[in-house]
């Protein structure tokens, strides 16, 4: 729901300033997914360790993925900052915003939170030893852990509008189920698992950790929805800045906070 209000004069500097940095933060968090995504991409061609990049390059995992959906999201934000007027309605606002909720902020997390806690176990489980030396430590944080920070920070600077959470936890499921299928294809393919630790389970193991997962990514949907109430309120707002001098034309100048 959004309702339009008036933005004073007065405030109209400190507005101005949220406004510029939100779209600072979406350019820098894009221009930042689109350099990792081209480092992991030119490394498609190097001599990689076994079964790293064999059938399906780089697609085959959901840290790749999670990188697109993270730049593209952010690209979006970005082009989304650029639309002048009434904006809060948009088809694209409402993208970016269903693309953040639903599939940027849980799977992102997901994948930060489940890879360290694999890999504080036992890293050959999910990053064996071997790739140190063609992804140095850096590359591994840009992956796996500056993600969870980059989506808070975009918690802070910008409210998002939320789904019916049925709709959201059947999107999910969807796509939940076809990456599930795409893994088990390679397997069935090249018979190798995307990630080592796949191989430890039985049939009916793999259907539990799947459930488990997606338990998981439905946990953190709703956590994402709690935080951005917590920080924004159940109301959204579209600012309308009144000029400073009297009798000075109204620009209707209304923009989405």
């Amino acid at each position: 729901m959004y309702e339009y209000v008036e933005l004073s004069s007065d405030k109209e500097y400190k507005f101005t300033l949220r406004m510029t940095l939100r779209r600072v933060y979406h350019i820098t968090a894009f221009s930042w997914y689109a350099f990792i995504v081209k480092n992991l991409n030119d490394k498609d061609g190097e001599d990689l360790p076994p079964g790293i990049f064999v059938y399906g390059g780089p697609w085959k995992y959901l840290t790749f993925l999670n990188l697109l959906l993270q730049m593209t999201f952010f690209g979006l934000a970005a082009v989304n900052d650029l639309q002048p007027g009434k904006k809060a309605e948009s088809t694209l606002s409402k993208f970016k915003d269903l693309l953040f909720s639903v599939f940027a902020f849980p799977v992102g997390t997901f994948v930060v939170l489940l890879f360290w806690a694999i890999f504080a176990y036992d890293r050959e489980l999910v990053y064996p030893a071997t790739i140190d030396a063609f992804f140095p430590p850096w590359m591994n944080h840009a992956m796996h852990t500056f993600v969870l920070p980059i989506l808070l920070g975009e918690v802070l600077v910008q409210p998002h509008v939320y789904p019916q959470t049925k709709h959201a936890l059947t999107a999910l499921g969807i796509v939940g189920l076809a990456y599930l299928s795409w893994i088990i294809w390679v397997y069935m393919s090249v018979g190798i698992w995307v990630y080592p630790l796949l191989g430890r389970f039985s049939a009916a193991g793999l259907v539990g950790f799947f459930f488990f997962n997606m338990s998981v990514v439905i946990l953190l949907y709703l956590l994402g929805n709690e935080l951005n109430r917590r920080v924004w309120g159940k109301r959204r707002y579209v600012c309308h800045i009144i000029p400073k001098k009297k009798g000075l034309k109204n620009n209707n100048n209304n923009t989405r906070i």
